[in-house]
């Protein structure tokens, strides 16, 4: 919007209300400098770089743990892969607790015996027990985490049933 000029090339005053005036109206205005106006661009500016570096920083650790959960599924990748190359004599069955000992040549062999049905001693080195899940991943079974994943197995089995009656 331009102004109008007046005779002598000067811009006309604003005859508008003071609320609307580009530039203080009254002295009791408070005064705007550079100075201030640097300020306050300083003060933008510090706000900006700190919500960027904020959001970066959350980014950042997004990244990390994806990191951290890329390598978690790698290792048991690599650990499943080892469990499927041990030496078995019998089909493996999903759901299954199969037994890992370490054979005189240094090879791995599943057994369906625990160490428990050895007598507490068995031939040979005894290396864990792991449950074939239906994905064929292996998970430790442990005496708690095969105890949770029983529960667990009962629960689905237990929701399946109450499905199929309400039908």
């Amino acid at each position: 919007m331009t102004e109008k000029k007046q005779d002598n090339d000067q811009p006309a005053l604003h005859r508008g209300p003071a609320h609307s005036s580009p530039y203080p109206v009254s002295r009791l205005a408070p005064g705007f400098g550079l100075v201030d106006l640097a300020r306050e661009i300083e003060q933008a500016d510090q706000s900006v770089a700190s919500r960027l570096e904020a959001q970066l920083r959350v980014i950042a650790d997004q990244v990390k743990a994806l990191q951290a959960q890329a390598r978690d599924i790698l290792q048991q990748a690599k650990s499943d892969q080892r469990l499927h190359h041990a030496r078995c004599a019998f089909r493996r069955i999903p759901g299954h607790v199969y037994h890992l000992y370490q054979e005189v040549d240094g090879a791995t062999a599943f057994s369906m015996l625990s160490p428990d049905d050895w007598g507490g001693h068995p031939p040979k080195p005894f290396l864990g027990s792991y449950r074939l899940e239906n994905d064929m991943s292996w998970t430790p079974a442990g005496a708690d985490e095969q105890s949770d994943a029983d529960d667990s197995r009962r629960l689905v089995a237990r929701l399946l049933e109450a499905t199929d009656h309400d039908r």
